[in-house]
């Protein structure tokens, strides 16, 4: 069972933050300069430590889920147990997080406007997603016991905590 736990969490990850985080910025960049621009090298350090962090953060809660939840990302798959461990002591969303640094690493080595739209408009589907779809579904299906988790945990970081209102 955990093998095929494991090969549905590698495909669902090749397949949507793949495409959100290398197709789709590929395209972007492809088409906004006609071929692939260069990378700026003097943004390499940082954008580096913000993909590393951000895949480490990916790959962290994909194991959370496999392991603790007994899911994956997938929506059509998700976690059985309700994942409070982990990154998710810290922030409700850390996967969403996590892809949203890598993204931001791109921004920083190309600097395009397109591409810069782009990762906004991912972070505001995140965060639409979150509050819309998200939310009352793990309030619906876990009751007290996420209600409680929210009211400990912020929904995206520590710092926006005061933003993070209560999920109806």
């Amino acid at each position: 069972m955990r093998p095929f736990l494991a090969f549905k969490i590698l495909l669902f990850t090749l397949l949507v933050p793949g495409a959100v985080l290398v197709y789709m910025p590929y395209w972007v960049l492809s088409e906004s300069a006609g071929n692939l621009q260069p990378a700026n090298l003097a943004w390499a350090p940082p954008a580096g430590f913000c993909i590393i962090l951000g895949l480490a953060s990916y790959l962290r809660c994909a194991w959370d889920f496999a392991i603790t939840g007994l899911g994956t990302p997938a929506p059509i798959d998700p976690p059985k147990k309700l994942v409070v461990s982990g990154l998710y002591r810290r922030t409700r969303n850390p996967m969403f997080q996590g892809i949203l640094l890598v993204l931001l690493a791109e921004c920083l080595l190309y600097a395009d406007p397109g591409l810069i739209v782009y990762a906004g408009s991912i972070a505001l589907f995140f965060h639409i997603t979150v509050v819309f779809r998200e939310e009352p579904d793990l309030t619906s299906r876990f009751g007290v016991s996420y209600s409680h988790y929210c009211r400990q945990v912020p929904r995206w970081g520590f710092a926006l905590k005061a933003f993070s209102p209560e999920p109806i």
